[in-house]
């Protein structure tokens, strides 16, 4: 390749972060690596690609030809690592997944079933992640594959695809809480009670909360703190239904939940996948749909 695909990675995450150094925090690299490869890049190409006289770098008209270009170069070589790998037959000795709590348990269990059918000697991992801590495991190699609730950007060295399937989200406290005598709840009553809240990570909250606050990293340690009464808490439906036996909640009644949440499978363009890791993304697909 003429132009270095770091450069060409540099340009996209620029333009997706908005800024420079947005863009180095992504891919962890300095600033002024990422300044460097896209100034290297416009002698290369003999445009200038960014005003610079904003705060913020703004595309230039040339810039917002040469994005598109970039764009389908980028796509153009995952996709040719993703044929040399399946091209090889490789199967990967061990694989990784991250997924989130939303995912129903049904669709789990028959994936691991499948899996060990089909891969009996490949050492799997499941973790469970939430957010942006699913993009780091990928990012740092901790993981291969991974699901997370549905989000518009993602670091441009992060694949991702829309899964067809939707989780269910509902607001939820135990039995004995005040709350779950009233047969009805508006949003400002809540308020007045302990939120128990998804706070991963490495979640950089910008909204403060409007009430007490308490968090967890996961869904699962949410349920059983809601469980005992500790505050309120928005859970996936399907997995306070397979914790219902020994974690008794009730939903609460309040406008727009319980609510449809999409899922997105992501996985790290800069480590294609191999049999196993393909075979997996391929069987949420359909799964899924």
């Amino acid at each position: 390749m003429r132009y270095s695909p770091e450069a060409l990675t540099a340009f996209v995450e620029t333009v997706s972060c908005g800024s420079f150094s947005a863009a180095a925090r992504r891919l962890r690299k300095s600033q002024s690596t990422v300044s460097t490869a896209i100034a290297h890049l416009e002698v290369d190409l003999g445009v200038t690609l960014f005003d610079r006289s904003a705060r913020q770098p703004v595309l230039t008209v040339e810039g917002q030809r040469v994005l598109s270009y970039v764009q389908a170069i980028l796509a153009a070589s995952e996709r040719l690592d993703e044929l040399a790998v399946s091209l090889s037959g490789e199967t990967e000795a061990r694989l990784a997944f991250v997924l989130s709590d939303t995912l129903h348990p049904d669709v789990l269990e028959d994936l691991l079933a499948q899996f060990d059918l089909r891969f009996p000697h490949t050492e799997f991992e499941c973790l469970v992640g939430e957010d942006d801590d699913v993009v780091d495991l990928l990012q740092k190699g901790r993981a291969q594959v991974g699901l997370i609730e549905a989000r518009d950007d993602y670091p441009t060295d992060i694949g991702h695809t829309r899964l067809p399937m939707r989780t269910h989200m509902a607001i939820y406290v135990a039995p004995g809480h005040p709350l779950a005598a009233q047969s009805k709840v508006e949003w400002e009553q809540l308020r007045t009670w302990r939120e128990l809240r998804l706070n991963t990570y490495l979640e950089n909250r910008a909204t403060p909360a409007r009430g007490p606050v308490w968090s967890a990293p996961n869904y699962l340690m949410l349920l059983s703190m809601a469980a005992q009464g500790l505050g309120w808490c928005a859970l996936p439906c399907a997995l306070v239904e397979e914790f219902s036996r020994s974690a008794e909640l009730k939903m609460l009644d309040i406008a727009g939940w319980p609510m449809a949440v999409s899922i997105d499978l992501l996985w790290h363009k800069e480590a294609p996948l191999g049999a196993a890791g393909s075979w997996l993304r391929q069987y949420l697909q359909q799964a899924s749909a």
